[in-house]
């Protein structure tokens, strides 16, 4: 049982949790750029240790997107194998040189990988990837229906270099910050690699599971991980997935792009306002 000390962290870090996993979910960044800022600011949490809980709550969010039915209809799975195999040897880096790096130096790449998503998806806002239904796919393209419209939406995956590129440093940045790494796949995929935002985001999703997984391993081995925290932020994350999802099936992508575009550049203020 917690102590009266103990118990208030554990309800902020839940609540945050909460609005972390409704983002998640939504938006497939998987929780971590919200709830990183919260522990380190808000509760004062090292960061090596705020990264260690994060990565607990990005394996939560990916369980449940990956287990609903949306994602089941949207969840590129031959090419989020394809893509994670990059992102799994990038998330393995990270993890094994986090120790070594200053933390104020983590924190400025955080702001700084933040605010760069942040210009790039609200500059993309507009941009849609739905091909005819009857279009050639090429060998990683797919069909879905669309729940807001109705209607089966085709898409094409193009510059496979670059999403796999992406997808490497996506890994690398996620056991290093404990994003997920989305933040980063997410607005390129869509953005310049032929996936509808819904896919993208289902498809990032789905890898930063297996990413997390490898990266909170190395962070468990090491001791950093602080069991009540994580417990606390792991039950609010799949309240709050269990929402967002539900909400994001309703919302047209481009209100959803700038609703990402908007928390990635609150999030990067949020861990600028006091660096150490």
């Amino acid at each position: 049982m917690l102590s009266d000390a103990a118990l208030a962290p554990a309800l902020l870090t839940a609540a945050a949790g909460m609005v972390a996993g409704a983002l998640g979910a939504m938006l497939g960044i998987g929780g971590g750029a919200f709830l990183v800022p919260v522990l380190v600011q808000g509760l004062g949490v090292p960061m090596p240790q705020a990264v260690a809980v994060s990565l607990a709550t990005v394996i939560a969010t990916s369980n449940a997107v990956s287990a609903s039915p949306s994602g089941h209809e949207t969840i590129n799975l031959r090419f989020g194998f394809l893509l994670e195999l990059a992102t799994v040897v990038g998330g393995l880096l990270g993890s094994l040189t986090a120790v070594f790096v200053p933390v104020r130096a983590l924190m400025i790449a955080f702001s700084a990988v933040m605010t760069t998503m942040s210009v790039l998806t609200f500059l993309r806002r507009d941009h849609r990837n739905n091909l005819p239904a009857s279009a050639d796919l090429g060998p990683w393209g797919a069909r879905f229906l669309d729940d807001a419209t109705g209607e089966t939406v085709a898409y094409r995956v193009t510059r496979l270099p670059l999403a796999v590129g992406t997808s490497f440093v996506a890994g690398n940045l996620a056991t290093l910050l404990g994003i997920g790494g989305a933040v980063v796949k997410v607005p390129i995929l869509n953005g310049w690699c032929g996936l509808p935002l819904r896919v993208a985001s289902s498809t990032s999703a789905f890898m930063v599971g297996v990413t997390a997984t490898s990266g909170a391993l190395v962070y468990f081995g090491r001791g950093l991980l602080l069991p009540a925290l994580a417990a606390s932020a792991v039950i609010g994350v799949r309240a709050g997935s269990a929402f967002g999802l539900r909400f994001g099936q309703r919302q047209a992508p481009r209100r959803l792009k700038t609703l990402l575009a908007a928390v990635l550049l609150v999030v990067a203020a949020a861990m600028v306002w006091r660096l150490p």
